[in-house]
């Protein structure tokens, strides 16, 4: 990011904008596609999802409720734009179907290729259909967005050595569904 992201995370706590300005436009990238993941794609719901993360987090490192404990900042973003998506769920419990068209890859594969790449993502998919919400998460977290299992631990607010039981049992029941789709 920046040379010290500690004394830009202090410059931020202090009120001042452009330090917060820094943050935001090296976070908003991923916190955005985090989201947009989360809320199926829904690109509005996603961006003001990503609006009220970044405002929440604003207020908060204000307020001075942001508590450096030695994990990136971002741990503490996912762990707002979680909430956030769990409390916009809340309120309005849509039903999302996955549309294997968005997943289309974007190298040019030949035609074969192409389409056993689609089979794969819709046995994946439907694979992760069958799965609990945390365990979509961990996945999405561990695997999408390339975090530590420190980091995820921290933005789903469990201890290390609970993501790392719940990663093993999560890797063995998305082996199980991809083998029963097959």
């Amino acid at each position: 990011m920046v040379e010290d992201e500690r004394d830009v995370i202090q410059s931020a706590s202090g009120g001042k904008a452009e330090a917060f300005g820094l943050l935001y436009d090296h976070y908003v990238t991923q916190i955005y596609r985090f989201i947009l993941v989360k809320v199926g794609g829904q690109r509005e719901e996603a961006e003001d999802l990503t609006h009220q993360v970044f405002l929440q987090a604003w207020h908060g490192m204000r307020k001075g409720r942001y508590r450096d404990l030695g994990l990136p900042f971002s741990s503490w973003l996912y762990q707002i734009a979680r909430n956030l998506v769990i409390d916009h769920y809340r309120r309005t419990r849509p039903t999302v179907e996955l549309d294997e068209e968005r997943h289309d890859t974007p190298v040019d594969l030949g035609n074969e290729a192409r389409i056993d790449t689609k089979q794969q993502v819709a046995v994946l998919l439907r694979a992760l259909e069958n799965m609990k919400e945390a365990e979509r998460e961990l996945i999405l977290l561990r695997f999408v967005e390339d975090l530590s299992v420190r980091e995820t631990a921290a933005a789903m607010g469990k201890t290390e050595g609970a993501i790392k039981v719940m990663q093993h049992r999560t890797l063995a029941k998305l082996k199980k569904n991809i083998g029963d789709e097959s």
